[in-house]
């Protein structure tokens, strides 16, 4: 049945979703890679839709930025319609310096300030971190397909514009990047038993002032797309 943030049918998702944030990014990676895409949600903006790509069904659905968002997304795809596996596929700020932007990076972990683990009552935060197998998926695929992956832990933060100035010291402990969506998903999937994993397009260097066009984080960034799709052909 219908949530209320989605109005797609049971089995109008594929068992493994690909989650951009931007919408208009669900859409072009539709348009552009999967044949006989067929739209099956539109609530509140947040297209999905379900193709197959090399044979595979898959789906690309948004997530809205932020943990909320993703957290109600992910919740109901692995809940509501029966999705295994997800992929979030988006941008991320560099904090590590030897980041540029278009690099790759999967997050094997993902640590956050966020209050949201809290509604699990647990006396301290769960780690949140990505499904081993999926993982393993991708970082075979990239190396089939001669991309450079960097592997590691990323910051999942609440704020965007934030006046702690702290990136300097997450740097100091190893951090990647940061970003707004993994941790809500990396909740979920242990939740619900279910396989997730952030793949992320290097967007800005917050501390070297390097940034690509928001044109290019909408319609660009090819590399990691294609690799998050031939992903899906081996699970």
């Amino acid at each position: 049945m219908p949530t209320p943030h989605n109005n797609a049918q049971k089995g109008d998702f594929a068992k493994t979703v690909l989650m951009p944030g931007d919408p208009l990014r669900a859409r072009f990676i539709a348009e552009t890679y999967l044949q006989k895409p067929r739209l099956v949600n539109e609530v509140r903006g947040m297209l999905a839709y379900t193709g197959t790509y090399r044979d595979q069904p898959v789906s690309v659905m948004a997530s809205g930025m932020g943990m909320p968002s993703m957290g109600i997304y992910s919740h109901e795809l692995f809940t509501e319609y029966d999705v295994d596996n997800i992929i979030r596929i988006g941008t991320a700020g560099a904090v590590s310096s030897s980041l540029h932007v278009r690099d790759v990076i999967m997050a094997l972990a993902s640590c956050t300030r966020s209050t949201y683990a809290e509604q699990f009552g647990l006396p301290c935060a769960p780690a949140a971190a990505a499904s081993y197998a999926l993982l393993k998926a991708a970082d075979q695929t990239a190396q089939e397909m001669g991309i450079k992956a960097h592997i590691g832990t990323v910051l999942c933060t609440d704020t965007f514009y934030d006046e702690s100035n702290t990136l300097a010291q997450w740097q100091k402990v190893g951090v990647l990047a940061t970003e707004m969506e993994s941790a809500a998903l990396y909740y979920e999937a242990a939740r619900a038993g279910k396989q997730a994993l952030c793949i992320c397009t290097i967007s800005d260097c917050p501390l070297t002032g390097e940034s690509a066009s928001a044109e290019e984080r909408q319609t660009d960034f090819h590399t990691m797309i294609r690799l998050a799709l031939n992903c899906t052909v081996s699970l």
